[in-house]
């Protein structure tokens, strides 16, 4: 299931929205037609219906606004180091889309991690690449190939680990394939707690930026969370060294949340409920 574990590991969700700008361009629209009249128009020529108003847009047609990585950091010694970063950060803030992905392919090309997502094979990997392509972002180290898979770390490759995806470890044909919610939450792991992917779109509308971050990072949370029991599963981490890196991670979120990321205090909660069921 998963050949190896690398001594920098990022589990990683972005969030996206449906882009006006980008739908102007690519339906003719004028500048003048407000946004929201342009996204309705987007929805329809997706095949929105009375039951699903909002379908999936091709992701090409949509902003990144929001990518969360929980950060697995092996030191020398052998200690495990764990880290919560998001661009943009908590703050609320938000962040011109070509910045968000120059920094995140930046960093990424620099430290060359490990990279974990839940679908990211055919979502959170797809449309970095389709939007950093859009907007004119240079990614050199990231994108990069070695000659040989041997000679380095690739990112493309489909038979390498170096991009585990845990929906198509834990996958399968159609209905037996389960969402990131149910897997996790089968697992006693929080899954969606109070939003879902869909109000990501009203919450941008909304300039509730911080909202969407905070959903961001759960979701970051949970895939590492997904991951960890994976890498137990295949014989990467023993029984003793999850249980201490579980304990780990809750003492990092009892710490931020303390520091104002409350959003954290109900995902603690959550996970204290599933796990004394």
């Amino acid at each position: 299931m998963i050949k190896f574990t690398h001594d920098e590991l990022w589990a990683i969700d972005a969030e996206w929205v449906p882009d006006a700008d980008t739908g102007r361009r690519v339906y003719g629209m004028d500048r003048s037609v407000e946004d929201q009249t342009v996204i309705q128009h987007m929805w329809k020529e997706g095949g929105a219906t009375e039951e699903e108003p909002q379908p999936y847009l091709k992701t090409v047609l949509c902003r990144v606004v929001s990518v969360s990585a929980l950060i697995r950091q092996r030191e020398r010694s052998g200690a495990i180091k764990l880290q919560l970063s998001s661009l943009p950060s908590h703050d609320g803030n938000a962040l011109p889309e070509a910045e968000l992905l120059q920094r995140l392919l930046h960093g990424l090309g620099e430290r060359k991690p490990q990279l974990v997502g839940y679908n990211i094979r055919n979502a959170d990997l797809p449309i970095i690449l389709q939007r950093a392509f859009v907007q004119g972002v240079a990614a050199p180290g990231f994108c990069a190939r070695p000659g040989k898979p041997w000679e380095g770390i690739d990112y493309f490759a489909r038979n390498e680990d170096w991009v585990v995806d845990l929906q198509t470890l834990f996958g399968a044909y159609g209905k037996a394939t389960p969402s990131m919610h149910q897997l996790a939450t089968a697992a006693r792991i929080p899954g969606k707690i109070d939003l879902a992917g869909d109000r990501v779109a009203e919450l941008w509308a909304r300039g509730a930026i911080g909202r969407i971050v905070a959903y961001n990072e759960l979701d970051a949370i949970t895939t590492y969370l997904l991951w960890l029991r994976a890498a137990h599963l295949t014989g990467h981490v023993t029984s003793a060294d999850m249980a201490a890196e579980e304990s780990q991670l809750e003492g990092l979120l009892r710490r931020l949340a303390a520091a104002g990321r409350t959003h954290l205090d109900q995902y603690l909660a959550r996970w204290s409920e599933l796990r004394a069921r």
